[in-house]
């Protein structure tokens, strides 16, 4: 009896031991279990997922009214995304489909999918460096802006050739470009078009402060009038360093009740910017930009002039100068003069050195 007792208990450990022994298997399988399941999900929200080819960083411009469809297209052609499934599970968890928000965001290669969903989901765009020089129309103004931020250069121009819109800033369509300060802006990418002008507006108020207001009253003239005047000196030269001395000489032919006769105007009347030669016959256009024709300031700029161009009439130089034509060197630069005699020398050596190069028009 005791030796059946003896047999029973030690099979009866036997059996526990071997449930306990399955019960620790089962409990380090399932530990495997969960690590595997939290390596997995750790790398799926965690693990680097994107990729930018041959550079650190790209630029994911996301269109007002664009929804998670249209942008899981834009990153996954530009390749972007590596693995879409965890992407769009990640993406699916964290609501991303109700928070796709317009704008430039900046995607860095080697981000996770958590930190590429809290980007664009946040809205926390990156603005873009919003750049005009060289400006001659309101046409190209509108290209060239278009090009940097989403609205299209239809609606910009539709706004600047609308009289009731640009009477909003004191300005016509004709002089609307005078509002322009070139300069590097900081902007959203999804700015809209009325935004921008009023951003611009915002500029040209801080550009005009009382220094520059009181300046022009002493030339007794409106900040308009000394942009129309800049817009002149701009296209007379690119030179900096003789632009007050240019504007000089335009002042002098003012205050002497004299026509202005700028080439630049009769190249802007004819609105042919190829024209490198200007001939008689181009000085006959009926055009209140003739300034051959007609006396004063044309009616408005004839392009956007640069900061140095407006400063070099607010700051012009105080001299006797009357006339100035190209040196004949082509250097860039101009020979100025005082008397009309001294002029015709100097223009002679200029019409000489064109018609030596060939240049007829």
């Amino acid at each position: 009896m005791t030796y059946y007792h003896s047999r029973y208990n030690s099979s009866k450990r036997k059996k526990k031991s071997k449930l306990v022994r399955g019960f620790q298997i089962f409990i380090v399988l399932l530990l495997i279990a969960a690590g595997i399941i939290g390596y997995k999900l750790y790398t799926t929200i965690y693990q680097p997922n994107t990729w930018v080819k041959d550079e650190k960083s790209v630029s994911l411009y996301i269109p007002t009214g664009a929804g998670f469809e249209d942008l899981k297209t834009m990153l996954y052609e530009k390749g972007i995304v590596i693995n879409r499934i965890s992407f769009e599970w990640l993406a699916k968890k964290k609501n991303l489909k109700e928070n796709v928000h317009p704008g430039r965001y900046l995607v860095y290669s080697g981000m996770s999918n958590d930190e590429l969903i809290n980007l664009l989901r946040s809205g926390n765009q990156t603005p873009v460096k919003l750049v005009f020089n060289n400006i001659r129309t309101k046409g190209q103004l509108a290209k060239v802006i278009s090009s940097q931020i989403e609205p299209d250069s239809a609606e910009i121009i539709l706004l600047l050739n609308d009289s009731s819109y640009t009477e909003i800033f004191e300005k016509t369509p004709e002089t609307i470009l005078s509002l322009f300060i070139p300069n590097t802006y900081e902007v959203y990418w999804n700015i809209s078009s009325t935004d921008f002008m009023d951003k611009m507006f915002m500029e040209y108020n801080k550009f005009w402060n009382d220094e520059r207001k009181q300046k022009a009253r002493e030339l007794e003239m409106t900040p308009l009038e000394v942009s129309i005047l800049a817009s002149i000196v701009e296209q007379e030269t690119r030179k900096d360093d003789e632009k007050e001395r240019m504007a000089g000489v335009y002042i002098n032919r003012l205050k002497y009740g004299w026509r202005l006769q700028a080439d630049p105007t009769i190249v802007y009347a004819w609105g042919d910017f190829s024209i490198r030669r200007v001939l008689n016959i181009h000085k006959k256009i009926d055009s209140p930009y003739n300034t051959y024709l007609h006396e004063g300031l044309p009616p408005g700029p004839i392009c956007i002039p640069s900061i140095a161009s407006i400063d070099a009439v607010l700051n012009y130089e105080h001299h006797s100068y009357l006339f100035f034509c190209a040196k004949d060197d082509f250097s860039g630069y101009h020979a100025f003069a005082k008397t009309h005699d001294q002029h015709i020398v100097n223009a002679n050596k200029y019409r000489r050195a064109l018609d030596a190069r060939n240049i007829k028009k």
